[in-house]
């Protein structure tokens, strides 16, 4: 899918408009992308550092290094096959932390309930920001009755699933059953945080980093410069929703970087948008796959 959505969108441009986009990319000052980057790697380092609190409760206490080396696996992974970073996340810190898999499975989930709670923040604030031009866009295109009835749908078949996981005396879901109570273990590490502060305060400096990495990056193409922070912000939503939905945001994240900053009257979304997600998925492929390699060959002390 990421490769056809790279072939759809080059093939759609004219030779002349991937000329001038292949010149814009050029001509960036890597000052930006340095900054870029810098801020991507303090938002690895701090989300390494956040597992810990995560897994303290449990017993655990994992090396910095270890940590930062199973997340950066984890991009790695999931620039090729879509969600597979969480499960080799997991399966790193068992191999160089003796951390049982399902245990660190449990605690990726509960940090990434807390990052779903700023994302719902920012999104809030990304609604807020640019109100007028949104609810004029979907009062013209949304349909609510389809949505709801997407949503009971939802609802009903998740509460089947729970009662079946609960009943049945079959040996799989058995197994299926116990390993979801080794992740509850872990989500609920959340729970027992012995440095709430320190994780909150961790939680927020990722996210900011986040934020930084796509703000900083605006200045580096012309057509973006001028975008007030709400255009941005907006544009950052989009931008993750598209990151989640192909592996790494291959081919989708440049369409829908296009997408929002036209939809705001602001051009060169598509340059924005090779430019942000090329030089982040190529750092991440460089050191992830570095991280991969020691791995590898890791030997416990």
């Amino acid at each position: 899918m990421g490769v056809f959505l790279v072939w759809y969108q080059l093939s759609k441009m004219t030779a002349l408009e991937r000329d001038s986009m292949w010149e814009a990319i050029i001509a960036v000052n890597p000052i930006w992308i340095i900054l870029s980057i810098l801020f991507g790697i303090l938002s690895h380092l701090s989300r390494a550092y956040r597992w810990g609190f995560l897994l303290e409760p449990l017993g655990y206490k994992p090396r910095l290094a270890n940590s930062f080396m199973a997340i950066m696996i984890g991009y790695f992974a999931n620039t090729f096959v879509i969600r597979s970073g969480e499960v080799l996340r997991a399966v790193s810190l068992s191999k160089t932390d003796n951390i049982p898999f399902e245990k660190g499975f449990g605690t990726i989930v509960a940090g990434r309930i807390a990052d779903l709670i700023l994302l719902i923040i920012i999104m809030t604030t990304a609604v807020m920001l640019q109100s007028t031009a949104l609810i004029s866009y979907f009062k013209e295109h949304a349909n609510p009755l389809g949505f709801m009835i997407l949503l009971i749908l939802g609802i009903g078949i998740g509460i089947l699933g729970l009662r079946l996981l609960q009943k049945s005396s079959h040996p799989l879901i058995k197994k299926i059953r116990d390993f979801g109570l080794g992740l509850l273990d872990g989500v609920k590490s959340i729970l027992h945080l012995k440095n709430n502060a320190a994780f909150i305060f961790h939680s927020l400096f990722i996210w900011t980093m986040y934020i930084g990495m796509f703000w900083i990056m605006k200045f580096a193409v012309e057509g973006t410069s001028e975008a007030p922070f709400g255009v941005i912000l907006a544009a950052f939503v989009v931008g993750g929703f598209s990151m989640s939905a192909t592996n790494g945001g291959t081919g989708l994240y440049p369409i829908a970087m296009a997408a929002i900053f036209s939809f705001f009257g602001y051009e060169d979304g598509a340059t924005f948008g090779w430019l942000l997600w090329g030089t982040q998925t190529i750092f991440n492929i460089l050191v992830g796959g570095i991280c991969s390699l020691i791995l590898l060959f890791y030997k416990k002390d």
